[in-house]
């Protein structure tokens, strides 16, 4: 695993345990608003995590397991920290999670939980998923102030070294954008924005011969590409040995600039954005 950088590489978390279960609620419930679910769907986490569900598996966690591994479960005396486990980066649905609960790790120190149910393993499984997303998805913290930089220094900010006056306009697309959004959610949509719901994403296509095809993507998998080009004629390309496929990322200056973004930069584009009513 769906980063001031926001580090790309700490949503790479924990967790410890939990044997498939087929019976336990799949309900995924949305966390804290719009920001959380941009920046979860920005960084490509997994499935949000059950509320109820992890509400029950921090009572379980407290009593069962916090004196190892630490109230948050970040670790604690004798037990490691498990928003660093690869095993909760390979969990769904507490499938593996509860097998290592069920079973414990005796050459470990980490006793057998065998009494545990499968609802309970999966509530556990839970809760540590939903620290690995508290942690990993700077959406759900909660933001007192941030409108506290430099207006003018964000305005030289958006037309110079952030180049974003280069895809941008504030009299067109990002007018009056300070009376649309919040100042927190103003920064959360500039720092992890999402395609809109109908956005038309490009596509390259060089054949093995050499000829290139190029136009609106409209499905691509493991088999074939599909798009149309810019006469409006449709084509299915067989991804045969030797075809390259180049989708176009409209994300992708956004995606450069988690990792050039200093504190300033970020609290000034804000402060310049909020002005503009």
């Amino acid at each position: 695993m769906k980063f001031r950088t926001p580090s790309l590489c700490f949503v790479a978390c924990a967790v410890l345990v939990a044997s498939a279960q087929q019976n336990a609620p799949a309900k995924r419930n949305a966390q804290n608003g719009r920001g959380a679910q941009s920046t979860h769907d920005f960084l490509g986490l997994g499935a949000v995590p059950d509320a109820e569900a992890a509400a029950r598996g921090q009572k379980l966690f407290a009593t069962n397991c916090a004196f190892c591994h630490g109230m948050k479960a970040t670790g604690g005396d004798t037990g490691p920290d498990l928003l660093r486990s690869s095993v909760v980066l390979h969990d769904q649905k507490g499938e593996l999670v509860g097998q290592v609960v069920h079973n414990g790790r005796p050459d470990k120190g980490m006793p057998a939980f065998a009494g545990f149910t499968d609802v309970q393993l999966y509530d556990l499984a839970e809760f540590l998923h939903q620290r690995v997303e508290e942690t990993a998805n700077r959406g759900t913290y909660k933001l007192l102030n941030v409108v506290t930089g430099d207006p003018k220094a964000g305005e030289a900010y958006f037309n110079g070294p952030g180049k974003c006056n280069t895809c941008h306009s504030v009299t067109a697309d990002l007018a009056h954008i300070g009376s649309k959004f919040s100042p927190p959610d103003l920064q959360q949509a500039f720092l992890y924005p999402r395609e809109g719901r109908d956005a038309v994403r490009k596509v390259n296509v060089t054949l093995p011969s050499g000829q290139t095809l190029a136009g609106a993507l409209k499905r691509l998998d493991d088999f074939n590409v599909s798009l149309y080009d810019d006469s409006g004629e449709y084509h299915s390309i067989p991804r045969t040995p030797g075809t390259k496929v180049d989708v176009e990322d409209p994300l992708a200056a956004h995606r450069e600039l988690l990792n050039r973004y200093t504190d300033s930069d970020m609290h000034n584009l804000t402060a310049y954005l909020a002005t503009l009513k």
